[in-house]
């Protein structure tokens, strides 16, 4: 992840992670990126992240995630968070309401550690949000784990931190039981936070 001319970049160590923290030009700063980078390493702990790893975190707007979420998931207009793992969930722990992972004859899942050399950090993804649409999802009641919770602009912001990151965990919400494990779990972070 690379700053443009646009952005302010920042890399917070907080072992056994590093996190490589991106806000653009214009974007407004709501909570402090030393307590966005907490909360987005109890996020990689509690997903069973493997260690030493880097993520990056980019900071944007909703024009930014419109352009992602049309290029990568083939989807018109903005969301809030958009997630780019670079390893597959069976990289990481099993974890309540997960599906079961099938492997075809043959395969096998590698563990992490053997990707790279010793003493490297593996990078595990970058997570992408928008914090203008989470601004205006906690004014307009939009926001929260549900979609209908008026909550002040940080939390929401909090929120979606935790949320991308454990979907670079290999977590998902298109299960019910697998949501709701979830949603339990970013809880728990964020009232720990």
């Amino acid at each position: 992840m690379t700053a443009s001319p646009a952005s302010t970049g920042r890399r917070l160590y907080l072992p056994p992670f590093r996190v490589d923290l991106e806000i653009r030009a214009g974007v407004p700063r709501l909570v402090p990126a030393s307590a966005l980078a907490r909360l987005l390493r109890s996020a990689l702990e509690a997903g069973g992240a493997p260690e030493p790893a880097t993520v990056g975190l980019v900071l944007a707007d909703d024009r930014e995630l419109a352009r992602l979420n049309r290029t990568f998931l083939g989807k018109p207009g903005a969301t809030d968070v958009l997630s780019f793992p670079l390893l597959p969930p069976e990289a990481y722990p099993a974890h309540p309401g997960a599906p079961a992972v099938r492997a075809g004859p043959g395969s096998r899942v590698t563990s992490p550690a053997f990707l790279l050399p010793p003493g490297t950090r593996l990078h595990l993804g970058d997570i992408v949000v928008s914090v203008e649409r989470a601004i205006r999802q906690a004014a307009e009641g939009h926001g929260g784990q549900t979609g209908d919770i008026r909550s002040a602009p940080p939390d929401e912001l909090r929120l979606l931190v935790v949320h991308g990151g454990l979907h670079l965990c290999g977590w998902d919400h298109a299960e019910p039981a697998e949501e709701l494990a979830m949603r339990e779990l970013e809880r728990a972070i964020l009232a720990a936070g």
